[in-house]
């Protein structure tokens, strides 16, 4: 594009995926930036973002930003289910795409019994999966336009180094292990199999999935080496339905056909493993990270908390506008405080790429592939769990 002119870009939704990019936009450097339009079925909570953020213009409707000439970028941040048509359409509009994980999902089909997370066979689920993925790869390969997977894991400065560490020692990885766990989300949808496509593993346990996946690809570039997801094996479980209701306390999480614990298992080709947990039974904040245990070194990747600065105290007076943690009852005692957070959860580098991508016309660390195999592994991972056998790629 035309060096000097600002990377017009059109938001689809107001949730909290939307926040964290328009944090991360105001992060970038390097490259103007203009946030024209945002979008949302509810378009009051989509001018109130507007209001935050300076966002010129506010619609119901998100194909009034595909029909903007002026919009090079939809950054599509709504639920998954929507995710497929938006990515196509927006494509075939000339627009490059930033779309949220999870690439998709299955959310259930006419003539699905409910709940569907019981009633259909994730082997089902797996194979419809697959021919999605498949179709929408074929219409991005088709396009000359950009699709920009945001897997803010990548992006992430602990993440990177890893990357860096790795590709420089031409390191050989013998093991990794990743995380994201926490008290259960916030949404209310969460616990439903047709609203989320699934539980823990794809709603939290992609992110690490995805950093693995994607170091993993790091250790194969450096080594002129081509490796492959070929095993998986996954087990999940309800681990909550031991709470009599009562003694619920502070676990959010309410399953209704989703699991709420998740632990998958990968052989890769070259016959090394990871390991990806996926829970929402934990207590304390949230907790992300990835460790890498190699030929010749150890690395611990710490995402949240970040470890940079603690605080402690005694009332929550003055706190009610301070951000200090995620996923906290109470601010009251030892707190991990988030700091740089845009930066150390990686969306202001993840921004950052995307912005130069379309500015200079390269590709992004974060793409297609990785999106693709991601949602195919945690698709192979429930109907692993389901037959209570390992799936070959």
């Amino acid at each position: 594009m035309e060096r000097g002119k600002p990377v017009t870009i059109g938001i689809v939704g107001s949730g909290y995926a939307s926040q964290l990019h328009l944090n991360g936009y105001r992060k970038v450097s390097g490259v103007p930036v203009r946030i024209k339009a945002i979008a949302d079925i509810v378009e009051d909570k989509a001018r109130r973002m507007a209001e935050i953020y300076g966002i010129e213009n506010v619609f119901s409707d998100y194909r009034r930003i595909l029909d903007d000439e002026e919009i090079d970028v939809v950054d599509i941040c709504t639920p998954p289910f929507l995710h497929p048509v938006m990515v196509r359409e927006s494509l075939e509009a000339g627009k490059h795409v930033i779309c949220e994980k999870p690439l998709t999902g299955y959310f259930g089909r006419e003539g699905d019994k409910e709940p569907i997370g019981i009633n259909v066979s994730k082997k089902e689920m797996y194979e419809y999966v697959l021919k999605e993925i498949d179709d929408l790869k074929k219409v991005v390969e088709k396009s000359d336009r950009l699709f920009m997977y945001a897997e803010n894991y990548i992006y992430a400065p602990t993440i990177q180094k890893a990357a860096e560490i790795i590709e420089k020692k031409r390191s050989k990885i013998l093991f990794m292990k990743g995380e994201e766990s926490l008290a259960g989300s916030s949404s209310p949808v969460a616990g439903y199999w047709n609203k989320i496509g699934g539980g823990s593993l794809i709603r939290i346990g992609c992110h690490p999935l995805s950093g693995i996946l994607w170091l993993k690809r790091r250790e194969a570039d450096a080594r002129k080496e081509d490796i492959r997801v070929k095993k998986i094996s996954c087990d999940v479980g309800i681990a909550t339905s031991a709470i009599r209701e009562g003694d619920r306390s502070y676990i959010r999480t309410k399953p209704c056909d989703v699991e709420d614990v998740a632990v998958l298992t990968l052989t890769f080709s070259d016959e090394t493993k990871a390991l990806i947990i996926a829970a929402d039974t934990v207590l304390g904040g949230t907790n992300n990270y990835v460790e890498v245990y190699t030929n010749d070194s150890a690395l611990i990747c710490r995402i949240t908390p970040p470890g940079c600065m603690d605080a402690y105290f005694l009332d929550e007076r003055g706190l009610e506008d301070v951000v200090l943690a995620e996923m906290l009852p109470t601010y009251i005692g030892w707190q991990h405080v988030f700091v740089c957070d845009e930066i150390l959860r990686g969306y202001a580098g993840e921004l950052q790429d995307f912005v130069e991508c379309v500015c200079y016309g390269r590709k992004p660390l974060s793409d297609f592939d990785l999106a693709y195999e991601t949602i195919k592994i945690i698709y192979a991972g429930y109907w692993s769990a389901e037959e209570g056998r390992a799936i070959k790629l």
